[in-house]
């Protein structure tokens, strides 16, 4: 609340009689719209006044406002949140008015029949602000409608996937790789550059890593997979997004590679569409690259390994070791609670 002072409502009365300023204020008082502060000193005039008063805040009509949410507001936004929040609607009508806009052009459909677009396209369509959902103040108004991004029919635009394929042809098995080197390596392999590695004269089965056949080796750059794969079918060609491939998995043996694995498998099998994807699939662990990193790890010898950093988050869910035998997941089990890992650079090309 603001102060006044006694001297300016002696001004506001607009009269040099005393009897009548002291009318005035006390007709303020009376209507509630001036309170004396009692710590104040008095004028010393008869009848006496305090020298200071508080302003009493008016309370703002919102009758207009309230009319546009109860009449002129589509059904697509919820106006709950804004009928309870009049104030906060004031300040935000001009985002919600273009957002109600939008649905209107869309008639009775909705947004429904519209095609998918980027955050930041559909961002500026709306509102004229491609960061407004992004990085201003898109996802509050959004929340303050009752109105989700999926409705919106957008897509993120991650960082792209680097994938390479051999073949096109579906289904295939496509396999999903940690770290780069790996990656790089394979794809080598897949595109026929194995030979004066493998020695050998004839023509080797480039296509065949481990005795799996692979068509498409793609790099999930760690923990950037599970961001891309919120919108896979964006990412990749149709070829990869066909419901019927296999997708295998491989990366470091640690905790950190486990989780990433674990989290993936997960988000693919919701089968959400949110997800980008067109049903539930399912993810493995590809077996023998991770049976030929425990075989290559004990020729090494446990000392030899390196050590995990101590930061791991250890929390699994244990669908990782469902796919391995029992010895095997035994020893990957001893490995990991000895404070050792296996990166995925231990396996090259010769060893495809």
């Amino acid at each position: 609340m603001k102060k006044i002072s006694l001297e300016e409502l002696q001004k506001e009365s607009r009269t040099e009689s005393y009897p009548e300023q002291y009318r005035y204020i006390c007709g303020l008082i009376e209507q509630q719209r001036i309170t004396p502060v009692k710590s104040s000193p008095r004028n010393g005039k008869k009848p006496a006044l305090y020298t200071s008063y508080w302003l009493a805040e008016e309370k703002p009509d919102y009758g207009e406002e309230l009319e546009e949410l109860q009449f002129r507001t589509v059904p697509a936004i919820r106006t709950d949140y804004y009928l309870n929040h009049p104030e906060v609607y004031r300040e935000e009508r001009k985002w919600v008015r273009l957002l109600n806009r939008f649905f209107l052009e869309q008639g009775e459909a909705g947004s429904r029949n519209l095609p998918y677009v980027s955050l930041n396209e559909r961002s500026f369509r709306i509102w004229g602000r491609e960061k407004f959902l992004q990085r201003e103040q898109g996802r509050k108004i959004l929340a303050h409608c009752g109105v989700g991004l999926e409705e919106l029919r957008v897509y993120r635009t991650t960082e792209p996937l680097a994938y390479y394929s051999r073949t096109r042809r579906v289904p295939q098995t496509i396999l999903i790789l940690e770290n780069k080197d790996t990656f790089y390596t394979m794809r080598r392999w897949l595109m026929g550059e194995g030979e004066a590695a493998q020695g050998n004269t004839g023509e080797p089965p480039f296509h065949r890593i481990f005795g799996s056949e692979i068509s498409t080796v793609i790099y999930g750059a760690g923990k950037g997979i599970l961001r891309s794969s919120q919108d896979f079918r964006f990412c990749v060609e149709p070829h990869i997004n066909h419901p019927e491939n296999e997708i295998l998995y491989f990366g470091d043996l640690d905790y950190e590679g486990i989780g990433i694995y674990e989290r993936l498998a997960a988000l693919f099998s919701t089968g959400e569409e949110m997800a980008g994807r067109a049903g539930r699939h399912e993810i493995k662990p590809f077996i023998r690259a991770y049976e030929k990193m425990m075989d290559k790890a004990r020729g090494y010898g446990k000392d030899f390994l390196p050590d995990m950093s101590g930061n791991q988050n250890r929390n699994l869910s244990g669908l990782f070791f469902r796919y391995f035998s029992h010895e095997t997941k035994e020893a990957m089990i001893q490995l990991l609670e000895a404070g050792k890992y296996i990166p995925q650079e231990i396996v090259a090309i010769t060893d495809f």
